[in-house]
């Protein structure tokens, strides 16, 4: 059975036909995917699946990433956090060394290709040094909340804007002005990966078992990079206002590094000193690959929180969605998109906001049991993958024949 076939089960005939249709008029076109790393966050996990969909397809897809040293990821992570509205400073020395490591790689990398997809800030300024004619078209694809970004940030990354043909965002309220063609396409979720696919009793079991949580006592939980923009330690605060009434619940907070995340480190001790010796509060940094560790986790969650302060979308709100998790979710970016209050879960804006939607669920059970199943559908219907890989279709045929209305066709 192809991949195709195994995701007809999940999402029905029509939507795969469409995928196949759209795949034949782009057979044969050499497709690059290219972003700062292949372990930890959303982006690695999307590419990980769409490129061998794409392939199956007919398209010859690829992905690459631009390697750079410590002080690079550093700039970059500044990049990131300046995107996201937080005030930066960076030094002309730093953009110099943004150009430096793309050209670097432009150098190294091979990069002859119909379409190539750049996402993010690290790899922008790629297209810069790279000769012409090599890329038929450039896309950046931009994961993160743009809307207000720093001046300083901005300014250097619109620089590389002129040689791209066309931009994507998540979301309207993300997008920038561009005198470039824009699309918004949010990301999805692979329902049959083995962070989302369906798992045996025994399996979720042994898993708590290993991670020392007690399978009979409600849990509450929050997967995330450790970052300040997912604040982890007001997803502390939140439990520790709820558990006087429920000193039965148990709260885990769990992460995994990323090799483009200087930052991670400090952020999960300062969540570990934050927890200090409560047996009750769990928090673990497991390795990138423990999808099914987390798939188990998200599982036996009574409620799953996503307390950002900043987001570009919250893929791991989508997984909640689809285990039929109510989400308590900060009331930013694609949280929003996701989240709507008394049918998913509940959008807050501080510990105490989130401390009382804790309450309201772990009272009312049935309740809860009922968004819980209204996000399952929300997330079939919207944001799974062959809805994003459709987009993706989509938009090469758009920019293949500007003007044309070359979906009906």
């Amino acid at each position: 059975m192809t991949m195709l076939e195994r995701y007809e089960e999940v999402v029905g005939h029509h939507e795969i036909d469409r995928l196949r249709r759209l795949g034949e008029r782009l057979a044969g076109r050499r497709m690059i995917h290219i972003n700062s790393t292949r372990k930890g966050g959303g982006v690695a996990e999307i590419l990980e699946w769409m490129v061998p969909l794409m392939n199956e397809l007919g398209i010859d897809a690829r992905w690459e990433t631009i390697q750079g040293n410590a002080d690079f990821y550093r700039v970059t992570k500044s990049f990131h956090n300046g995107l996201q509205g937080l005030p930066v400073n960076l030094r002309p020395k730093d953009y110099e060394l943004h150009l430096a490591v793309n050209e670097s790689n432009a150098q190294q990398l091979n990069l002859e290709a119909d379409y190539v997809f750049v996402h993010d800030p690290q790899p922008i300024y790629l297209p810069k040094f790279t000769p012409p004619g090599r890329v038929g078209r450039w896309v950046w694809r931009c994961h993160v909340d743009a809307s207000r970004p720093d001046r300083g940030v901005w300014k250097h990354l619109a620089g590389a804007m002129p040689s791209y043909d066309g931009a994507i965002f998540s979301m309207p309220a993300f997008t920038r002005p561009l005198e470039k063609p824009i699309f918004l396409c949010p990301p999805s979720i692979d329902p049959l990966s083995d962070k989302n696919r369906h798992l045996t009793e025994n399996e979720r079991l042994a898993t708590l078992a290993r991670l020392g949580i007690d399978p009979e006592r409600p849990m509450i939980l929050q997967v995330s990079r450790f970052d300040r923009f997912k604040d982890p330690l007001g997803v502390i605060q939140a439990y520790r206002l709820v558990k006087p009434s429920h000193p039965e619940l148990q709260l885990v907070l769990v992460g995994g590094p990323a090799d483009d995340d200087p930052e991670g480190a400090e952020v999960l001790s300062e969540a570990m000193e934050s927890a200090g010796n409560d047996p009750d509060l769990k928090v673990l940094m497991l390795p990138p690959d423990s999808h099914r560790d987390i798939n188990a986790l998200q599982r036996s969650a009574v409620i799953v929180l996503q307390k950002s302060l900043k987001e570009g979308f919250g893929l791991t709100v989508t997984e909640a969605l689809w285990k039929s998790k109510p989400v308590i979710g900060g009331a930013c970016g694609g949280i929003t998109l996701q989240v709507h209050d008394y049918q998913t879960g509940f959008l807050v804006h501080s510990p105490a906001g989130a401390a009382y939607r804790i309450r309201y669920l772990l009272r009312y059970d049935e309740k809860r049991q009922r968004m819980g199943q209204t996000g399952h559908e929300f997330v079939r219907e919207n944001f799974l993958l062959t809805r994003h890989l459709r987009d993706y279709l989509s938009l090469l045929l758009c920019l293949d024949h500007p003007g044309e209305d070359v979906l009906a066709a």
